[in-house]
């Protein structure tokens, strides 16, 4: 399971997916669209993303695979408008023990934060925005 889309996330799913009879341990995460940024109360946001971003995800999701102890990964990004509490990161992994499971998990969030071509307009309270991550 890996994709870039509109659809609401769902990381119970993603958890899912990446059932392995091998693995002793899920570590899933999911990024939360927050109320605030930086003081500054947000009511929505919306992420666009570059045509190659699902391809990218899959890169990233192989480059983290590729390590030996990971048994399967899942991840999503979803783009449109999000609202206060959606989902607009979901990820797992499984592996045969826990703290692979969360090095494996946070190094595949850490990799799409930084190579993935998303951007993020955020709206706040008092009317102004601004978008986050564009070159």
């Amino acid at each position: 399971m890996i994709a870039v889309t509109e659809a609401p996330l769902d990381l119970a799913a993603h958890e899912r997916a990446v059932v392995d009879p091998a693995a002793g341990a899920v570590v899933s995460f999911a990024g939360v669209v927050r109320d605030h940024d930086h003081g500054r109360t947000v009511r929505w946001l919306e992420y666009e993303a570059h045509p190659s971003a699902e391809a990218v995800l899959k890169e990233v999701a192989a480059v983290v695979a590729a390590d030996p102890a990971v048994r399967a990964i899942a991840v999503s990004h979803r783009v449109g408008v999000l609202q206060i509490g959606d989902v607009a990161l979901a990820a797992a992994v499984a592996t045969a023990h826990r703290a692979e499971a969360f090095a494996a998990c946070a190094r595949l969030v850490d990799e799409v934060k930084a190579r993935l071509p998303v951007w993020k307009h955020q709206v706040f309270a008092d009317g102004t925005d601004e978008w986050v991550n564009c070159p």
